[in-house]
């Protein structure tokens, strides 16, 4: 069944490409576009170089149509396991899952401490049936990110050194947001490019001896760390782009009709009202600073 979910999508993908008379990228019916002007989507092209009709798209097997799309995976991943922890971002965890759970043939699942429930910082109740304890090795670690919860995460030894136990086998680890702040005091980040949330991001990747890129997304080796949130599916995509292969992440993309055109300007400090991003800092730093900012707490009083 997955496999039939996964070709009709990817046979609309490419059908619009071109229209029954191999429409250019630009709108015309040459039959021959120059490289320099096909669109970056029009990736599968007949041998001649033009694009397939879909009338001869309409025509291939679906075997066929495997074959013209198919390319290698880099890496065989089989496990995907995203920590969860009461007060995580929701979507921070749910974005990536939402990408990374197509990745077929891998199992796909959430990790918490202890199983029962975990509740996200805006009441988003999930289910945990796996616990730490259980989960010896994965292929990809997913670690999303808060506010005090991720603060309290990144002091826990337990958690901490489940996560170094893991990093030794995983082929990825991989953080949302602040959970950057998790892998960096597991000692993870030492010496690595990575990004995270905008709050204090530098300041906090320099404790961990890591160095703020300010992206989106960043990899450094197997080390792959996103900046806020919604950031998250980015660092998705791009993963399977780099491990299945551009023609299975547009896929993805498509399925989950990923193409974000926001209201309005916003979303980063510098497309921001700077009134809006002093008033959203003070909130961080009110609901941080006791724990994580305190001087008497650095002071160690």
């Amino acid at each position: 069944m997955r496999y039939f979910l996964f070709i009709l999508p990817l046979i609309t993908c490419l059908a619009s490409c071109s229209d029954k008379n191999t429409i250019s990228p630009n709108g015309n019916t040459d039959q021959t576009v120059a490289p320099e002007n096909r669109s970056p989507s029009v990736r599968n092209l007949k041998p001649d170089g033009t694009p397939y009709s879909l009338e001869t798209l309409e025509s291939m097997s679906h075997e066929k149509l495997m074959q013209l799309t198919y390319e290698p995976p880099r890496d065989t991943i089989l496990t995907i396991g995203i920590l969860l922890y009461d007060g995580y971002f929701s979507l921070d965890a749910m974005g990536p899952h939402s990408v990374l759970s197509s990745m077929y043939p891998a199992k796909t699942f959430f990790v918490g401490k202890q199983k029962g429930t975990v509740t996200s910082n805006n009441g988003l109740i999930t289910p945990i049936d796996t616990t730490i304890a259980e989960v010896k090795q994965l292929d990809i670690l997913v670690v999303p990110g808060g506010t005090t919860a991720t603060y309290r995460a990144a002091q826990d030894g337990q958690l901490l050194q489940w996560i170094k136990n893991i990093d030794t086998k995983s082929k990825y680890t991989t953080s949302v947001c602040t959970g950057a702040w998790i892998l960096g005091a597991a000692g993870l980040l030492k010496g690595k490019n990575a990004t995270t949330n905008w709050y204090r991001a530098e300041e906090k990747l320099e404790e961990y001896g890591a160095t703020f890129t300010h992206e989106r997304f960043t990899k450094d080796g197997k080390y792959w760390t996103s900046a806020g949130v919604s950031a998250g599916i980015d660092m998705s995509l791009a993963l399977v782009d780099h491990i299945m292969g551009r023609n299975y992440a547009a896929f993805v993309m498509l399925n989950l009709e990923y193409d974000p055109q926001p209201p309005f300007k916003g979303g980063a400090v510098e497309k921001t009202d700077p009134v809006i991003h002093f008033m959203t800092k003070k909130m961080y730093d009110l609901s941080l600073e006791p724990e994580a900012f305190s001087k008497d707490k650095k002071k160690g009083l």
